[in-house]
């Protein structure tokens, strides 16, 4: 078994921004791609969990970003697994140019979860055991994300048909694109996203209306905004995000 495993994407035109750039959104695709792919040739994809009723979900994304890419750009992911502890285990990410330049880095933390129960399960009780590399892409021991109180701007968004996967929830991606719609339009245009923290907490269902919060703290260095996604019906809390850009040189 390989301990870690990479894969090429070409940047596709819809992928980018009105900007012409990555869309922050279109590399989470790409980690959750690569991290698939991964599971599969280990033996722990999603469909081989869903066999033994239990399924991936993630629990903690985190991602830097050194630079950017534009349409038809090759990328290469580069992803392997790097702890396995209890309920949770980790994957590392690292996004490099056709040139060898690093563009992103990225860890995440997966639970499995039972189906039934829609509870996290201990993975080593269920699941096979498959190779470890300890290295970490970002050393970060997921602390939880501050909770946001008050709130400069929300916008309320229904969950689509085109919003979820094959759990028949919201997949994580649509998550940050909700949260990302509340970032003023100059802030997209003017400035590159450096790094964005989630932490997903519960899940939504098609037919459920999330509004997006978010403030923006104070920062000399570029702009850093809180972001909390609750369910409209009762208000329950499903992610916090912390998104940090800087000015496009």
């Amino acid at each position: 078994m390989e301990h870690t495993f990479e894969k090429t994407y070409s940047v596709r035109s819809y992928e980018v921004d009105l900007t012409g750039r990555l869309r922050p959104t279109a590399i989470l695709n790409y980690l959750q791609e690569a991290a698939g792919d991964h599971a599969r040739l280990l033996g722990v994809s999603v469909r081989d969990l869903m066999h033994r009723g239990l399924t991936w979900v993630l629990s903690r994304t985190h991602v830097s970003c050194f630079g950017t890419a534009h349409s038809r750009d090759e990328l290469t992911v580069r992803t392997w697994p790097s702890s396995r502890e209890g309920r949770f285990s980790c994957r590392e990410f690292e996004i490099s140019t056709a040139g060898g330049r690093l563009i992103a880095v990225a860890t995440c933390s997966f639970a499995a979860l039972d189906l039934a129960t829609r509870k996290p399960v201990t993975i080593s009780d269920h699941l096979p055991e498959y190779p470890l590399n300890p290295r970490r892409a970002i050393v970060d021991d997921f602390p939880s994300l501050p909770r946001l109180s008050d709130a400069d701007t929300e916008l309320v968004f229904r969950v689509s048909r085109g919003d979820l996967d094959v759990n028949r929830h919201a997949n994580n991606v649509a998550y940050v694109g909700w949260a990302l719609e509340t970032v003023p339009q100059e802030v997209v245009e003017e400035y590159l996203a450096t790094d964005i923290e989630i932490a997903y907490r519960a899940e939504v269902f098609y037919g459920d209306s999330v509004c997006a919060r978010t403030s923006r703290l104070s920062d000399d260095t570029g702009a850093t905004f809180l972001h909390q996604l609750v369910r409209v019906s009762d208000g329950a809390e499903l992610t916090r995000l912390v998104t940090r850009w800087r000015k496009e040189q």
